[in-house]
């Protein structure tokens, strides 16, 4: 069988022609990146996914991390990738160029991570989180603090975390309890414990800097009294000398999937000498560690797009070399059994599969070229773009999420009793996407956020902007034969949205906010199936233009089976908002009204 884990030519489709990275490259920002230096990066992803990230992943599954005399113990050759991130600047490419980074377009960053996660999940992640926690150093911490942490996080060194998560309170940080208390020194010291941080410790760094939420003593209670700290399991002395931190790992969960990376239990302060660093300003820090988590958000339905994608080719190559059975119209035994690819489900399996993953991966990349314009544009412009941004950010985080997880599964299903054996990788894939539905917020927190906050952002000044951009779209589309109908009909299911939502808002205001929410993950649903149509009639319409334009770029076999893919996902995906949109103007409450004691 192929190792293929992801289509390059996918891949330059969206970014050469539906979401063309040539107009990022004239923002001021970018100005030292051509579409062609965007490719090769690209390409050495590809090339290094391929060549070091791939060959290790069932190892990697198969030797999961464990402690040895209080540290975790990862695979071996985690550290010299981890130096190899570091130097080549895969860890620092989106950085600014003060700190010795490409300033790399966000768009591409994912992109790269697309790939390498499609190529193997768990060992894009060590690096990722450590972009992600220095760029939250480089916003918001003193000039000293960028110093003595940046460079070495940069180089591979140094591990970067989020530690937010705690024994008791998950998604709901206004109930964390861990304590700085602040010294004459210019130091906290810190008391508490967290749970499920990822890449927490391990020997694939020399250190490992923990961007942590905690709270002062006497500060407000909830999340107004929340600030965040740099907390470092070694901390620098003003030699350049490492000493311990008290920071103690207590545990490595054992995880169904990704078990190249750890997701450590940490204790911090039992010997009340661990030593915190204040980012910012006091009782600041969620909204300070809203820029990691909204970026990782995004990094989230990207991670789960990447396991689908891996799964799909896998499952691809499988259905073409599987003989099995014959046409239902061949009655006669004799005559040669045919690939299970030939069956009109297996078909379904596998359609399902491309029409899911090419269409959230057209919604990741969606966002952030929003982000990236966001970061290039300013007055006007820039708020547009941030407002756009901030509505789709619950469906790109939860959209591919769930739906990766009935991906993996199809995949599975292609391999019929040998997808459920260690033997063949389909099974490794479902279990490795299972987290994203949790990371970064469960589904359903994602859907209070859509619906409770983000639609009437502004005044609903966010959903009216997306509207405007998904009808402009379904006009340009209706020129075309082969998805005016579509595109017609995606329309008339957005004019339902919105009278779903102002149905909600009513029911906000007539029963309140509980029965209001109660269905909120239905929303979100609703909301993505539609989201989701929105980018594959994008992509009929270059598919379309392209035909016209008689571009030689792309094969006919690929344009075709983009058709393919767009009328699978408004046959077979788009009807289902039908029920979501029936039970969501329902006045019956089923969840708000059943009693504890009544569901047994």
């Amino acid at each position: 069988m192929s190792s293929k884990f992801y289509s390059k030519e996918n891949l330059n489709f969206l970014l050469h022609d539906v979401f063309p990275i040539d107009e990022l490259c004239k923002k001021e920002i970018f100005k030292d990146h051509t579409p062609e230096s965007l490719d090769m990066i690209l390409d050495a992803a590809g090339t290094m996914s391929e060549t070091q990230l791939r060959p290790i992943l069932v190892e990697m599954d198969n030797k999961p991390p464990y402690i040895e005399n209080g540290r975790v113990k990862v695979h071996p050759k985690m550290r010299d990738l981890m130096q190899t991130f570091g130097k080549d600047g895969w860890i620092s490419m989106s950085a600014p160029h003060e700190f010795g980074g490409q300033q790399v377009p966000f768009t591409v960053v994912q992109a790269v991570g697309f790939v390498m996660g499609a190529a193997n999940y768990s060992t894009m992640v060590y690096p990722y989180l450590t972009t992600g926690a220095a760029h939250l150093i480089e916003s918001f911490a003193t000039q000293e603090l960028k110093e003595k942490f940046i460079p070495k996080m940069y180089s591979g060194d140094w591990q970067g975390t989020m530690a937010m998560t705690e024994p008791g309170a998950g998604s709901s940080l206004s109930d964390l309890t861990s304590t700085a208390t602040p010294t004459a020194d210019g130091h906290y010291l810190i008391k508490g414990q967290k749970v499920f941080i990822s890449c927490g410790d391990s020997d694939a760094v020399d250190n490992v800097v923990h961007l942590m939420l905690a709270r002062i003593e006497g500060a407000p209670l909830g999340t107004k009294g929340i600030s965040l700290f740099i907390v470092p399991r070694l901390r620098p002395k003003a030699n350049g000398e490492l000493v311990f931190n008290d920071v103690n790992t207590a545990g490595v969960f054992h995880k169904m999937g990704y078990h190249g990376a750890p997701i450590a239990h940490l204790i911090m302060g039992e010997n009340s000498d661990c030593h915190g660093y204040l980012v910012g300003e006091a009782n600041k820090g969620l909204s300070y560690m809203f820029q990691m988590m909204n970026e990782a958000r995004i990094g989230v339905g990207c991670n789960a797009v990447s396991i689908a994608s891996a799964a799909y080719y896998n499952s691809l190559d499988y259905a073409n070399i599987r003989l099995q059975g014959r046409k239902v119209t061949e009655k006669d035994p004799a005559k040669p059994q045919i690939p299970i690819i030939e069956h009109a489900d297996v078909k379904r399996l596998l359609l399902f599969q491309k029409a899911i993953v090419e269409g959230s991966l057209s919604l990741v990349m969606e966002a952030t070229t929003r982000y990236d314009r966001w970061q290039a544009s300013e007055g006007e412009e820039k708020e547009r773009n941030l407002l756009v941004l901030e509505l789709l950010t619950p469906m790109v985080k939860s959209y591919p999420a769930e739906m990766s997880i009935q991906t993996t599964s199809a995949a599975l299903q292609c391999f019929g009793g040998y997808g459920y054996t260690k033997e063949f990788m389909a099974e490794l894939f479902f279990r490795e996407t299972r987290i994203h539905t949790l990371h970064e917020g469960a589904t359903a927190i994602h859907g209070m956020d859509l619906l409770g906050r983000k639609v009437m952002m502004k005044n609903g000044m966010a959903t009216m902007l997306l509207m405007q951009e998904v009808m402009e779209d379904i006009e340009k589309a209706q020129k075309y034969d082969s998805i005016k109908a579509y595109a017609i009909g995606l329309g008339e299911k957005l004019m339902k949205l919105q009278e779903v939502t102002v149905h909600l808002v009513s029911v906000a205001q007539s029963e309140g906010p509980e029965a209001y929410l109660s269905d909120a993950t239905l929303y979100l649903e609703l909301f993505g199936i539609l989201a989701i149509g929105w980018q594959w009639i994008k992509q009929g319409t270059k598919v379309e233009e392209l035909k016209q334009a008689q571009s030689k770029n792309y094969s006919a076999e690929f344009l075709q089976s983009k058709m393919y893919a767009l009328q699978y996902f408004f046959e077979y995906e788009v009807p289902k908002v039908d029920g979501l949109i029936t039970r969501l103007m329902s006045k019956n409450r089923v969840t708000v009204n059943a009693k504890k004691e009544e569901i047994l």
